[in-house]
């Protein structure tokens, strides 16, 4: 068990899913004999029951809501918390997210044969680079340039002191992205794409919907939100204690980070507000197993593609 305890950390959901699998995996339980064959079984449906009593694990789990003055303490907080998160793990607590290109093409560079116009991407909550590292390794395009960044100075401080670390095509930098002005290195409706990879979790739920807009504001038309996160029922929800809930589907953590759980609808209806147009949205549903242990953990996630309309489309 690691510090959290019996709390889920941001990385896990990057060390327990299988690098380079197909997109949504193709790996399907048919016969619940066979469940412990593997590691993980993908789009695993839940029955009536199993919904009840995730219903009932995060009803016990937040009946208790923490105190406004603790609540008040992780809130203001919050960056120094993710500080002490990446001072103590460094960038050896994640893997590269090498999924990305499967789950998400458009990160994927062009083919040779495509005219490579110049491209931008942006992520939002980069971390140790485990998203920007794999991009700026495959991707060979000449025109490229990723940003990033990070509530956290430490975070950022170990991403530009790795060697795979470019300068030259990329820029990362410190910023509180709940922010209603954000303060970046490019301009409005410029960016191509913007990443938002298990981050959204760790904001307020009253200050998302600051986040949507300025990812509205900075993307070109036609320019995509990339988005995953956690799921409503995740096991990383199921497995909190009382009097860690800030509030409903809302938690902190041992370190003292906090973390969401989504609903397809909430994300929808969060983007969509904004002014974006969603292309894709996924429950990705995974059983996860422990072989040794003759464990079932039962993992959900939300995965959507938003797109910010042309201008033509916009006046329609």
């Amino acid at each position: 068990m690691s510090e959290f305890g019996n709390e889920a950390n941001p990385a896990e959901l990057t060390e327990t899913v299988e690098e380079k699998r197909p997109k949504f995996g193709n790996r399907f339980l048919t016969d619940d004999n066979d469940v412990f064959k593997h590691n993980a079984w993908d789009n695993v449906e839940w029955d009536a029951d199993q919904e009840q009593e995730a219903l009932a694990a995060v009803t016990k789990n937040s009946t208790q809501k923490m105190k406004a003055e603790d609540k008040e303490k992780f809130q203001n907080d919050a960056d120094k918390f993710w500080d002490s998160f990446y001072g103590v793990h460094q960038n050896r607590f994640f893997k590269d997210r090498h999924w990305l290109f499967t789950e998400f093409t458009e990160l994927a560079a062009p083919s040779v044969d495509e005219v490579q116009e110049p491209r931008s991407i942006f992520e939002l909550g980069c971390g140790v680079g485990n998203t920007i590292l794999p991009i700026l390794k495959y991707s060979q395009e000449p025109n490229l340039k990723v940003y990033g960044c990070d509530f956290s100075a430490r975070a950022i401080e170990i991403l530009r002191e790795n060697k795979e670390y470019d300068p030259k095509r990329c820029e990362v930098f410190v910023m509180d992205a709940t922010l209603e002005d954000w303060s970046v290195p490019f301009a409005e409706n410029s960016l191509d794409i913007i990443v938002l990879i298990f981050v959204l979790s760790a904001i307020e739920p009253t200050k998302m919907n600051r986040v949507a807009a300025n990812c509205f504001r900075y993307l070109r038309p036609g320019g995509l939100v990339l988005f995953r996160d956690y799921g409503r029922y995740d096991m990383a929800q199921l497995r909190f204690k009382s009097g860690k809930c800030l509030e409903d589907n809302f938690y902190v953590r041992g370190d003292g980070t906090m973390v969401y759980f989504f609903t397809q609808e909430e994300v929808r209806d969060l983007f969509c507000k904004a002014g974006f147009v969603e292309e894709q949205s996924v429950v990705d549903r995974r059983l996860q197993v422990n072989r040794g242990r003759m464990l079932k953990m039962y993992r959900v996630w939300i995965q959507t593609k938003l797109r910010k309309p042309l201008k033509e489309e916009a006046k329609k």
